[in-house]
């Protein structure tokens, strides 16, 4: 299938300002890529650290990639040269390894953290307590000298409630709007609230979203196997 330009446009034109739009390319080829790059989009999210290595050499150097995948920390010090930003942080190694990484490259490397705010357990990420005391223990030990973290990631369960989803996204934006308040503007700003893929990103955007994450709606569906 070839790129949906004018779905793109039209997702652009439903989020404005509003909110980010991260093109989510994994397993599609670099021509696919450079289509929507010569639309002027720059914001790509990838899952997998070995194809977001090649693309990141294969493809212009002001592409904003963000690593959207489940981050294993021995592959941090490969992606933490250049990755623009880390989706998916969800745990305290992670995110101390993220720091390690960005130390050794001289970088600040901006992150989310990931709550859990669906229902099953296959999907990753912190408490609200879990993460009200992460960032507690944090502010007071002042470790984080090379990460920003710039906001929240969640993932609604996979249902076709939409209710249900906009709950979820809404139970989000609540501890997101807590947490900004809590953190102020320092060191960085505090402002992603990202949420939303091509299923359920008009409810996310209701719901307060400044980043979506939306892959199928512009590439048709992925084969792996290519």
């Amino acid at each position: 299938m070839a790129i949906n330009t004018e779905k793109y446009l039209e997702i652009q034109e439903r989020m404005g300002d509003k909110a980010t739009l991260v093109a989510v390319s994994k397993f599609k080829p670099l021509e696919d890529i450079q289509v929507l790059y010569d639309m002027g989009h720059r914001d790509f999210g990838e899952n997998f650290v070995q194809e977001l290595m090649m693309k990141y050499e294969a493809l212009p150097k002001d592409i904003r990639w963000h690593f959207i995948g489940h981050l294993q920390s021995n592959k941090v010090k490969y992606i933490a040269p250049f990755v623009h930003l880390i989706h998916g942080v969800d745990t305290e190694k992670l995110l101390l390894e993220i720091n390690k990484q960005g130390a050794k490259v001289n970088r600040v490397i901006d992150c989310l953290l990931q709550m859990h705010i669906a229902e099953e357990d296959t999907k990753f990420g912190f408490s609200e307590e879990e993460l009200e005391m992460l960032l507690q223990k944090l502010a007071a030990e002042g470790t984080l000298t090379h990460v920003h973290i710039r906001g929240l990631m969640g993932m609604a369960s996979f249902t076709e409630d939409q209710q249900k989803i906009s709950n979820e996204f809404r139970h989000l934006k609540k501890v997101f709007d807590k947490t900004q308040s809590t953190l102020g503007s320092a060191p960085s700003p505090f402002n992603i609230n990202s949420t939303g893929m091509s299923a359920d990103y008009e409810l996310a955007l209701a719901e307060g979203s400044t980043m979506t994450r939306i892959g199928s709606l512009l590439f048709g569906q992925r084969d792996a196997a290519k």
